[in-house]
This record gives C-alpha cells, sequence and structure tokens, in this order.
C-alpha cells in the first residue's frame, strides 16, 4: 500500500523534467498530490490510477492472491495478459512508433505507458526464453515486480528469479536488493535502516558502490532537495533513481513529507515514489499512510481486501 498510494499520488506530475513547467502546476498548493488534472508531457490516465512501474507490481499481487503454486510461469502469463498484445498498454506502444515522427507526439498517448523492459519481457515470454527480463535499461521495474512478492515472506534467494524475470541487468539487480534490504530492516525494527544497512554491509564488495554513494549522499542532506536530484538523477535508471530516493529519506520524518518532496523533485518521480513509499511504511506502519490518499488511490481497494 506505501508503494501503491505514493505511486498514484505522484502520477500526475509523472515525468516532468521542466522544473519551471512543475513549479507553475504546484504553485500556491500545499499538498499536490493527485492533480485532478493530468501534466505528465508522456501519457494521461485517470488520477488515481498507478504508473507503469507499480502496475507491474498489481500484477504480481493479483498472481499470487490467485495461488501460491508456480507463482513465476503464472506471473508470466499475467504479464502477456496485462502489457501484451490486445492490451491497452500494447495498443498505445503501436501508438507510439506511428506517431514518432510528429511534433508533440507525446500528448497523443490517451492511457498507459508501457516501459522498456516490460516491452522485452514481454517479447520474450512470448518467445519461451528461459529468463524473460528485459536487459536495455537499468530501471525499478524488477523491484517494483518483486515487491508484493517479497511481502508474502518469501526469501532473497527466490526473490532474484522474480526480478529476473523482469530485468536482467545486474545493476537492476543490485539496487533491487538494496531496496529490499532496506524496507527488510525497517519492518524489523530497526530505528535507523540506512545507518543498519551500511553497518551490516559495509564489508560487503557487492554493495560497496552502494555504501558508498549513501557515506556521501548523507553529507548532502542540508542541501536543497530538489536541486540534489536534479545532481544525483531526476530520470529513471539507477543508480540516480536510488540515490535521489535516499536523499529524500533521509531530509524527511515521515511518508507525506517525503512523498511530497519527491513530487516536487520532478522527473521520475514515480519510480522513486514507489521505493520511498514502501520503505515508510514499513518503517511506520500502515497508518503513516494518509487515509485521504488512500481513497484517493484507486487499487487501493485490492490491496485492503488482502490485509
Amino acid at each position: 500500500m506505501g508503494a501503491t498510494v505514493a505511486d498514484a499520488a505522484a502520477r500526475p506530475l509523472h515525468w516532468v523534467y521542466n522544473q519551471k513547467k512543475l513549479n507553475s502546476y504546484i504553485k500556491g498548493k500545499k499538498d499536490f498530490s493527485f492533480l485532478k488534472k493530468n501534466k505528465s508531457p508522456f501519457y494521461n490516465i485517470k488520477t488515481g490510477k498507478v504508473s507503469g512501474y507499480n502496475e507491474i507490481g498489481q500484477v504480481m499481487l493479483k498472481t499470487l492472491q490467485e495461488d501460491q503454486d508456480n507463482i513465476n510461469e503464472r506471473f508470466k502469463k499475467n504479464i502477456l495478459k496485462n502489457f501484451g498484445p490486445g492490451s491497452i498498454y500494447w495498443k498505445n506502444l503501436k501508438l507510439r512508433s506511428k506517431y514518432k515522427k510528429v511534433k508533440d507526439w507525446r500528448d497523443i498517448i490517451k492511457g498507459p505507458w508501457i516501459h522498456q523492459n516490460v516491452i522485452e519481457t514481454v517479447k520474450n515470454i512470448k518467445s519461451k526464453k528461459k529468463i524473460t527480463g528485459g536487459a536495455k535499461v537499468n530501471e525499478s521495474d524488477g523491484f517494483c515486480a518483486s515487491l508484493p512478492y517479497f511481502l508474502y515472506g518469501y526469501d532473497f534467494k527466490n526473490l532474484e528469479k522474480i526480478i529476473s524475470s523482469v530485468t536482467i541487468s545486474k545493476i537492476s539487480l543490485k539496487y533491487a536488493l538494496a531496496k529490499f534490504n532496506l524496507i527488510d530492516l525497517a519492518l524489523k525494527g530497526a530505528k535507523n535502516p540506512i545507518d543498519a544497512f551500511v553497518k551490516k554491509f559495509r564489508k560487503n564488495s557487492y554493495f560497496k558502490i552502494i555504501i558508498d554513494d549513501i557515506i556521501k549522499i548523507k553529507k548532502l542532506k542540508l542541501k536543497s532537495h530538489s536541486l540534489i536530484v536534479k545532481k544525483l538523477g531526476m530520470a529513471c535508471s539507477y543508480p540516480g533513481t536510488f540515490n535521489s530516493s535516499i536523499h529524500a529519506i533521509l531530509t524527511s520524518t515521515n511518508y507525506k513529507v517525503a512523498i511530497l518532496k519527491t513530487i516536487k523533485a520532478g522527473g521520475c518521480n514515480c519510480s522513486r515514489s514507489n521505493f520511498i513509499g514502501a520503505y515508510f511504511a514499513a518503517l511506520k506502519g500502515f497508518n503513516s499512510i494518509p487515509n485521504s490518499w488512500i481513497k484517493k488511490t484507486i487499487p487501493a481497494k485490492k490491496i485492503l481486501n488482502q490485509k
């Protein structure tokens, strides 16, 4: 729920990279979550719905609700059904190809936007490849897809298989596992999961670059989040999306403050919001998520029924 509500809250301002435009959209608003009018320059969906990042997690949740056997194979079938040929996601992918040479072609996309990892995954599933994840980008789809699976209590070894069903990028896998370790520490009661993560993995060569970056980011705590995000990374790719998320966590006292700060920083705020929202919900509990935001989130009812 923490990830889903945060994604939906940020969604109307997803992928706004022009900071002046973004500031004009939120001017005078204390709470600029769930904007009624879409401002994303790439695609337009109803406020309350989630981006493709969280949608892949909803597909996993549905898979888990159906049964606990053959999860990975059934997950792939559900990915095909939700994102593949015949779906609105696939239809919009074809429209993008058609209008790519037209000025302002992005405004034409009415409905959801399919991500590169998912495009590759759909094609690999259809080709019956054993490992189906996308390889071209280093983004958050693997983490988002695996979050419900992780919360069902599956171990880290099996988690890697689920992540790899959506992305085989080694960078994406590393950062997804770092996120899950941070959330795991929060769920287990660590008062400061980031410090606990650094202490636990300081001598771990696999996470060395992540530990080094966290230490650097901690020195930037007093700097404006929006300015730091511009420096660390506004876009979808790792390590920027992870590092910018860490800065939001380090400089925020609660869920709402962190997500509003993330929305305001622009760029791929949905990918960052999925992690930040999950982190704060794990750290401070379900009640840390604003109830008014939950009511505005369309997939929230299905998650509440899962409780």
